[in-house]
């Protein structure tokens, strides 16, 4: 499929019954899942017709629903002059490095905790068996 649609052409279709979304410039057609989308039709009709990578991205949707979009896959996007931009990819890339590092850092809390605990644990062993002699 590599049916290139502008900008222009996608914007044509943002209505229930003809839906057109841009993710990672790739063209789908949401019309025939607007009524199954978990989240409800608004979120669809709120994004029809433009570029809807942020948004797809911000709720962080499962592999299931990855692949069912490739099955709306209709062309790619061809972006013009004068098109809006993308809300900048390469904040996305950053966001989510900074998103990696914020769960490095999160691992690393349950590592100490959890050290913490087994400390803790065995303190308290040792100290059972001093009593019972």
């Amino acid at each position: 499929m590599s049916k290139e649609l502008t900008y222009k052409d996608i914007s044509e279709h943002n209505s229930k019954k003809d839906l057109y979304l841009a993710i990672h410039d790739k063209v789908y057609n949401a019309s025939s899942f607007v009524d199954e989308h978990p989240g409800g039709e608004e979120v669809l009709l709120d994004v029809g017709g433009q570029d809807a990578t942020e948004a797809f991205e911000d709720v962080g949707h499962s592999d299931e629903a990855r692949e069912i979009l490739q099955g709306l896959l209709v062309g790619e996007l061809k972006r013009q002059d004068g098109d809006p931009t993308p809300s900048s990819s390469t904040a996305n890339k950053d966001t989510r490095s900074g998103a990696t590092s914020g769960t490095g850092m999160g691992v690393g809390l349950y590592v100490v905790i959890l050290l913490g605990v087994a400390v803790a644990f065995g303190a308290y062993k040792y100290m059972e068996v001093k009593s019972d002699k």
